[in-house]
């Protein structure tokens, strides 16, 4: 469930202290990741790009990418409900279900911000995550596409929550 923590972290805003561990992270990646091999390839493909930037470009990207574009929001709830009233209670109710289950968040992140998800879905079991991931894979499957029609170099990222959230094989 570590990986779920890695993709958290890669997803969040990048700071000094995820450029000075992106080898180690790499290393975890190679060594303790139960990704397959196919997602520790596009994963090992983005901490390269990570790497060849520097901390000011990676803002810079992050930003242009999360923040600026309303359609590649973290946020997943504003592609549910925009601005819109009801934004409110699923947010109410996001929060409380974390904090009936030991989560404590962090006060200056709504509880719908994707890395903050993905810090409580590493601590269920992959069964629970599953089914937790599995109510969002709407909004995660087109969050990844928004990316991916944007060439970001987070799309893998997305891709990888959205196949875990799948509950049912696709159809052919």
């Amino acid at each position: 469930m570590r990986d779920y923590r890695l993709i958290a972290r890669l997803l969040d805003y990048p700071d000094p202290e995820l450029t000075r561990h992106l080898d180690e992270l790499k290393h975890y990646l190679q060594s303790e990741s139960a990704l397959n091999p196919a997602e520790q390839q596009e994963l090992g493909q983005l901490l390269d790009w990570m790497q060849q930037q520097s901390l000011t470009e990676l803002q810079e990207a992050y930003v242009q990418t999360f923040d600026m574009q309303a359609e590649h929001s973290l946020h997943l709830t504003h592609h549910l409900f925009g601005d819109d009233r009801g934004r409110g209670p699923a947010l109410i109710d996001l929060g409380e279900h974390y904090q009936a289950n030991g989560l404590q968040a962090d006060e200056k992140e709504l509880p719908d911000y994707l890395p903050l998800i993905l810090e409580y879905v590493s601590t269920l079991d992959e069964f629970q995550a599953q089914v937790f991931l599995a109510d969002a894979h709407k909004v995660i499957t087109v969050l990844a596409a928004n990316l991916e029609r944007a060439a970001s170099p987070y799309a893998p990222l997305l891709r990888i929550v959205e196949r875990r959230g799948q509950l049912a094989p696709r159809a052919a």
